[in-house]
């Protein structure tokens, strides 16, 4: 199967899942065409049956803000035509399922039919999708589609909630790879920022406001407060940075955190963490706490969202009323402080993410949809 994918090829979940999505089918025998206005953030090189096509925006004096979505539509065009592909698989209903759109309504007049699979992932529809001035883009392009995922059922009911949708929407879950994601031997790591053996939390985030790590840093004072040896290590890099840096300050609790930036690999971090603080005011998964799960780290995490989707309460992590960080603090109390409950919970959080959402379980459900569309597309046709 030849199968274009465009996706957002920035640091983010559904830059990475899009990506990751994209190598797996291509190990598999899939021949993958990348299509985005920078090489993906996970796809450090192109590989055998990878293929990257840069879309180029033009600046002419006329148009004050450059048409993005127009010049990725001509851009699928192009790349479905001489590629010959089979199918475009869009992350992101807008600009992305637009542009597909688009492009399938040119190609069909030219006889040359491709479906469009749009992946629904978080904020296209929880909140950008949902502004006056784009809901009826959004709504158009979702029932344009030929075929439609979101990576939970709390997305799936707040699509149906929020728009006139007439179709189906198949809920596939995020994934990572359990054989990468796994606590590694790093604990010379360890010993380097912790040299008194304290224990390590760990928040990994774009650092929108809507990821709540000032949060993160309101819990960090309270366990220190209460004389608990521990760590803080920041990952990531957004507008919201610099509030929480400053706050780290206000507390005094600067000098025993640390502000990372964009890593990779993360599993190397996640390997050193004992806890997983994911305070967010909006989830529509949570791609980072199941990659800290992988590496046996519970998370402890607002109740919102798609999380409880992810994490079992009491048994994977802790779920907590959002924005309660008196609750927030009591979890990771607990966990820091019970190492029976400690190991029970990391045991679990690992296996919870092998059995459920290792990317050998997920990469057959998309193969089985894609055939699913492209039949139902073929009947079309007749």
């Amino acid at each position: 199967m030849k199968v274009g994918i465009t996706c957002y090829p920035v640091y983010g979940g559904s830059g990475v899942v899009a990506t990751e999505l994209g190598k797996a089918l291509a190990a598999r025998g899939h021949e993958i065409h990348f299509i985005a206005y920078s090489l993906p953030f996970r796809l450090s090189h192109v590989t055998e049956n990878i293929y990257f096509h840069e879309v180029n925006v033009n600046t002419y004096p006329l148009f004050e803000y450059p048409p993005y979505s127009l010049a990725l539509t001509s851009k699928m065009v192009d790349v479905v035509r001489y590629e010959q592909l089979d199918l475009l698989h869009v992350h992101y209903a807008i600009p992305h399922a637009t542009s597909a759109v688009l492009a399938r309504q040119i190609l069909d007049e030219q006889h040359l039919p491709v479906p469009v699979v749009t992946t629904l992932h978080g904020t296209d529809i929880t909140i950008v999708g949902q502004d006056p001035s784009f809901a009826p883009v959004v709504n158009y392009s979702i029932n344009q589609s030929d075929g439609v995922t979101a990576v939970s059922d709390y997305l799936r009911r707040e699509t149906l909630d929020h728009f006139d949708v007439d179709r189906d929407i198949e809920v596939i879950p995020n994934f990572i790879d359990t054989e990468r994601f796994r606590r590694l031997n790093k604990e010379h790591f360890k010993r380097a920022l912790c040299p008194n053996g304290e224990k390590v939390l760990v928040h990994v985030s774009n650092f929108r406001p809507v990821k709540n790590a000032q949060d993160v840093v309101k819990v960090f004072h309270r366990l220190r407060e209460e004389d608990l040896p521990v760590k803080l290590l920041l990952v990531g890099d957004g507008p919201d940075r610099m509030p929480t840096e400053h706050l780290a300050r206000q507390l005094g609790v600067y000098e025993d955190v640390r502000f990372l930036g964009k890593q990779e690999p993360i599993e190397e971090i996640l390997s050193i963490a004992d806890v997983f603080l994911m305070p967010s005011g909006s989830e529509t998964f949570g791609l980072a706490g199941l990659e800290a799960m992988a590496c046996n780290v519970p998370v402890v995490c607002s109740d919102i969202g798609g999380l409880p989707e992810l994490v079992t309460e009491g048994e994977s992590g802790f779920l907590c009323p959002l924005g309660d960080v008196d609750a927030l603090t009591d979890r990771t109390r607990r966990l820091l402080t019970d190492e029976d409950l400690h190991a029970r919970m990391s045991e679990a959080a690992r296996a919870r993410a092998v059995d459920v959402f290792d990317i050998k379980h997920i990469i057959p459900h998309y193969e089985s949809y894609y055939e699913r569309v492209l039949a139902q597309a073929e009947v079309a046709e007749v």
